[in-house]
């Protein structure tokens, strides 16, 4: 998602010569599943041995291998999708600022909206699906400090600016119906267009 071949933010900023060993996932952006690591024979010998994660887990399929291995090789030379995702990512983050909701400054594709109570976060996450068909994922204590939940947006090259501006509108729904603080200023599409239509 990151570099000109796609080898992450240690491509981006210049310094893979410095990095000793490479963790990946294939899933996700490669769109399979499972991980790797790639580093000097003696450091990968050292955690096959005692990783008891490596040890106690099956291998991939020949056909997960087969798929991460043409995905790689394809997202090696194309940028098309790393340039869409990284559009959809500003589009995302710029249409939930503007709509008040509040999101969290990153430099990463995640687009990370505060929350800051379990409960909270959980039902807006229900909501989000019950009312919406919006799944998005809440992340709470532990992966983050209490106080912080919040919920992970993670846009795709997919998410073109109509779905964007129903994630907008469904979230300011959601966080309405939950009493969260929302900035002033935001209308709704089908409010707008009422508003435009009455002259106002």
């Amino acid at each position: 998602m990151y570099g000109s071949r796609g080898a992450g933010i240690a491509e981006r900023d210049g310094v893979m010569a410095r990095i000793d060993v490479i963790e990946g996932t294939l899933a996700k952006a490669f769109g399979t599943l499972g991980g790797y690591i790639a580093g000097k024979s003696a450091m990968v010998d050292a955690v096959r041995s005692h990783a008891p994660g490596f040890i106690f887990t099956t291998a991939l399929p020949p056909a997960v291998a087969a798929a991460a291995t043409v995905s790689i090789a394809h997202l090696k030379t194309s940028g098309a999708e790393r340039a869409a995702q990284s559009a959809a990512v500003a589009a995302t983050k710029a249409a939930l600022r503007e709509a008040g909701l509040p999101v969290i400054a990153t430099e990463t594709h995640i687009v990370p909206v505060m929350v800051g109570d379990p409960d909270l976060c959980k039902q807006a996450s229900d909501l989000l699906l019950e009312r919406h068909g919006i799944y998005i994922q809440p992340i709470n204590y532990p992966t983050v400090p209490r106080g912080t939940e919040r919920l992970r947006i993670t846009p795709t090259p997919a998410h073109d600016p109509r779905l964007i501006r129903q994630l907008a509108d469904a979230m300011v729904s959601v966080w309405q119906e939950l009493d969260l603080p929302l900035g002033k200023g935001y209308q709704p599409a089908g409010q707008l267009a009422q508003t435009v239509a009455a002259g106002g």
